[in-house]
């Protein structure tokens, strides 16, 4: 008999994700920050896809818009068409070497500034600079590392044994 695995780790290192989020940083390092909402998400929908889906993108994505007081859906869009694509190409993400993942783990967060950047324009308050662009390179950068503390707490929570529950 299979042994169930346990949801618990992702839904964990989604609040420290959205945690880290709203955690207050000096002005000069707040454009710094990695969209770690966003990169621990696409973890998450990569190696447990049936698990973590397009519903946990749409509320996270609601959860950031409360949390930054933006224009409500505009992160619940973008974090759900990652999710989206993340989802659909799992399979394929998953089987990449490292620089690969990277790369595409770049576009994907891409893709994500791209539709919140349209959407502040479409609403009329379109953001100058290259802050959010930023964002995505430090995210990149990280994501070798973010990746190897995400795959050992996942590994943990599918080789616990069932006494942990």
């Amino acid at each position: 008999m299979a042994r169930p695995v346990r949801n618990w780790p992702a839904f964990a290192a989604l609040f420290v994700a959205l945690a880290l989020e709203i955690l207050p940083l000096a002005d000069g390092a707040q454009a710094l920050r990695p969209p770690f909402v966003a990169m621990v998400l696409i973890y998450w929908i990569m190696m447990w896809p049936q698990r973590i889906g397009l519903g946990t993108a749409f509320l996270l994505g609601i959860a950031l818009d409360v949390l930054h007081g933006q224009l409500l859906g505009q992160n619940a869009i973008a974090l759900t068409v990652v999710g989206f694509l993340t989802l659909n190409f799992h399979l394929q993400i998953r089987i990449f070497p490292l620089w690969q993942l990277t790369v595409t783990v770049f576009a994907l967060l891409a893709i994500d500034v791209l539709i919140r950047t349209l959407i502040d324009g479409f609403s009329g308050s379109p953001q100058a600079g290259f802050g959010p662009w930023v964002r995505v390179l430090i995210g990149t950068l990280i994501w070798p590392i973010l990746m190897a503390v995400l795959d050992r707490i996942r590994m943990t929570a599918e080789t616990r044994p069932s006494d942990f529950d």
